[in-house]
C-alpha cells in the first residue's frame, strides 16, 4: 500500500477488538449523485430495516460494540456517535440519506446496509502517512462553522485520525474535516471500513464496496487490503 496507516498501541490498548480495512482506488471519476447511486442509497436504508426488525441502530451488537469503545475514551456515545450509527440514524428518518457525490453516496450506503463505520479520504489531499491516535489536545482540526474557517482541538485523550498536517477526522470516525474529503473532482481515494470485535463483517462489506466503485467508476484500480486488527 502507497499510504502508510498506523493504529497507535495507545489505541490498541483501549480497544483491542478494533479491525480496519483500506481500500486503494486510483483513477476513479467522481461526478454529482446519480439514480443509480441514490437507488443504492435507498436500497440500503431497506436493508438497515430488515437487519434491525424494529430495534433502534444502537441495540445491533456492533453499535453496541462502539458505543462502549466511545465511552472508553471519554466521549458521550449518545451525543457523540459513530460515522454509521449516525447515518443508520438519518436513514430510518422522514428525510432519508443524504445524497453528496457518487462515491461518497457509494460508500454509505455500504456503511448504512451493514451498520460498519466506512470513511474516504482524498489520497492527493493526505500529507504523508495517516495515524489513528489518542490526541494529546494540541493537535489543529481545520473545519468550517457558519461558512468560515476555523480551527478546533481535540479533547486530549481523544481518538482521533490525522496525517502529518493536523487530525482528519475526531472522534474516531464521527466528525471529518473538510481538507481530505472527496469532492466531485477526486481521482484517487483511500477508503477505511472499521470495525469492533470478530463479527463486525469487514471483508465482506469491503468486498461490496470495492465491487461498487468498479461500477460506479470503470477503469478504476482498486485494491482492497486484508483486515489489520
Amino acid at each position: 500500500m502507497t499510504l502508510t496507516l498506523t493504529v497507535s498501541d495507545e489505541v490498541r490498548t483501549l480497544a483491542p477488538g478494533f479491525s480496519h480495512v483500506a481500500i486503494e482506488a486510483y483513477d476513479l471519476v467522481n461526478g454529482p449523485s446519480t439514480d443509480g447511486t441514490s437507488a443504492l442509497l435507498d436500497d440500503a436504508a431497506r436493508r438497515l430495516a430488515a437487519r434491525l426488525d424494529g430495534r433502534a441502530p444502537h441495540e445491533d451488537p456492533h453499535m453496541a460494540a462502539w458505543r462502549a469503545a466511545y465511552t472508553a475514551f471519554g466521549a458521550k456515545p449518545s451525543r457523540t456517535r459513530n460515522s454509521a450509527e449516525a447515518l443508520a440514524k438519518r436513514a430510518l428518518a422522514d428525510g432519508g440519506l443524504p445524497r453528496i457525490n457518487a462515491l461518497v453516496d457509494v460508500y454509505n450506503a455500504v456503511s448504512v446496509a451493514r451498520l460498519v463505520p466506512v470513511g474516504g479520504e482524498d489520497l492527493d489531499l493526505v500529507e504523508g502517512g495517516m495515524r489513528l491516535v489518542r490526541a494529546s489536545g494540541d493537535e489543529d482540526f481545520v473545519t468550517a462553522a457558519a461558512g468560515e474557517r476555523t480551527v478546533e482541538h481535540p479533547e486530549p485523550g481523544e481518538v482521533v485520525w490525522c496525517d502529518e498536517r493536523g487530525v482528519t477526522c475526531r472522534r474516531w470516525n464521527w466528525r471529518q474535516g473538510p481538507r481530505t474529503r472527496l469532492t466531485e473532482e477526486s481521482v484517487n481515494a483511500i477508503f477505511l471500513l472499521e470495525g469492533m470485535g470478530p463479527d463486525a463483517g469487514l471483508q465482506a462489506a469491503g468486498a461490496e464496496l470495492a465491487e461498487l466503485l468498479a461500477k460506479v467508476s470503470p477503469g478504476a484500480r482498486i485494491t482492497v487490503h486484508a483486515p489489520l486488527g
